[in-house]
């Protein structure tokens, strides 16, 4: 169990004097008060730096908070702790022989779940845990008609990456307002492979991370997949022999890991009928990385699909079946690529790692994890401006919340229409 320090609780009794000195006196921005109906109490959160202040006011005469007041007047009530899984803390702390006033979680503000340690377990402190609400995801397969192809965002769960690496030179107190980290500074990213139906067949765009990460690689991205890419598929009555082409943009495992998959021991191809169509130059790349890409090339992700003589190299940009071209960007890898998707006169476009997210419409909101940030800002100021002048229908790979959508602008500031 990992535990962090989240806020420091105060039982106040005259809520505007003690306003009056937080907020107008030190400055300090409070948040909009909050009722926890469990605890007859009114919360104010102050924000105080990776912490917090919260402002206790009771409800009712009988709630925990008005006797502690009654008993002890105003001041310190409680320092509380996060952690990832609460459930398993108390678990961990009863084994231990730690006295605990809840052996379950109960509510808390901001929709988390809260359990209190007795004061003679602490030397004297009233200790809360706190497991945060989990954050915003949608993972629902969507379809969409694009002139005469249909078009399907799938998913192959969540996990998690550095909130510092993902937005590069952008200070933190800037982006995560965009995407709050966890109390590892690490932010909650999805997995979206794009399936194209047409005429032709069906092709799926990126796969997904897959199931072959150790234990500690689930740990270190927080990879959750209790809703995967087969479960995602199976939602819109597809299974993994309905797939007849696999487009990699790139060969970085959260990308093509979904590639394939462990079978009694052997590592083969996860999609038994389909061809898997890689950049040539990109092949190259990830067969011979070097030491900053070593960590996102997983040989197991793509050299069994060599072995199983399923690949087809293409050497450059152009078509790779009716209506569906690619586009090198370079920036995040030497040969990282786009898709476009193009039917009657409309266009939608998987950016992969070029917009990562709906947060990165931002010019210069690069990932520190691009190898070549200076090729990703010449590529992407012109296709932003493209796709928001021909207005093209966007999928973002790793947003965990939008699927879809047109970029738009009104005076100088871009947004996101959702459309998925």
């Amino acid at each position: 169990m990992k535990a962090i320090l989240d806020h420091i609780g105060i039982a106040v009794q005259d809520v505007e004097a003690a306003l009056g000195f937080y907020r107008d006196a030190l400055g300090l921005d409070v948040e909009a008060p909050e009722e926890v109906l469990s605890q007859r109490v009114r919360t104010h959160f102050i924000p105080a730096g990776q912490a917090a202040l919260e402002l206790l006011e009771p409800t009712a005469p009988d709630s925990p908070i008005a006797r502690f007041l009654a008993t002890r007047g105003p001041g310190l009530h409680h320092v509380t702790l996060r952690v990832d899984d609460i459930r398993a803390a108390l678990e961990q702390l009863s084994a231990r022989g730690v006295r605990l006033i809840d052996t379950q979680p109960r509510p808390g503000a901001h929709e988390s779940l809260i359990a209190f340690i007795h004061p003679s377990a602490a030397h004297g402190v009233l200790v809360e845990l706190k497991q945060a609400a989990a954050p915003a995801a949608s993972l629902t397969a969507k379809r969409i008609q694009l002139g005469d192809l249909s078009l399907v965002s799938l998913h192959d769960g969540l996990f998690r990456l550095d909130g510092g690496a993902m937005f590069g030179v952008i200070p933190r107190p800037l982006w995560e307002t965009q995407m709050a980290p966890d109390n590892r500074n690490r932010i909650v990213m999805g997995m979206r492979p794009l399936v194209i139906e047409a005429g032709w067949g069906r092709m799926m765009i990126d796969c997904g991370l897959g199931n072959k990460m150790d234990a500690k690689s689930v740990e270190i991205y927080a990879i959750d997949r209790t809703r995967h890419l087969a479960h995602a598929l199976a939602d819109v009555g597809l299974g993994a022999a309905s797939i007849d082409v696999v487009l990699a943009t790139h060969l970085h495992f959260d990308h093509i890991g979904g590639a394939t998959t462990r079978v009694e021991g052997a590592v083969v191809p996860a999609f038994p009928k389909a061809r898997y169509v890689i950049r040539a130059a990109e092949w190259e790349d990830a067969v011979h990385p070097h030491e900053r890409s070593r960590a996102s090339y997983l040989k197991d992700d793509f050299i069994p699909l060599k072995d199983a003589g399923v690949i087809d190299f293409h050497q450059g940009d152009g078509e790779i079946r009716p209506g569906v071209r690619v586009v090198r960007t370079g920036g995040h890898c030497a040969q990282h690529q786009i898709v476009f998707v193009e039917s009657a006169g409309q266009t939608a476009v998987f950016v992969a790692d070029l917009i990562p997210t709906i947060a990165h419409i931002r010019d210069v909101w690069i990932m520190g994890y691009d190898l070549y940030p200076m090729e990703t800002l010449a590529f992407k100021r012109q296709f932003i401006r493209e796709a928001i002048d021909r207005e093209y229908l966007i999928f973002f790979e790793h947003d965990p919340v939008v699927a879809a959508g047109y970029i738009r602008e009104k005076a100088g500031r871009r947004y996101v229409e959702q459309v998925l």
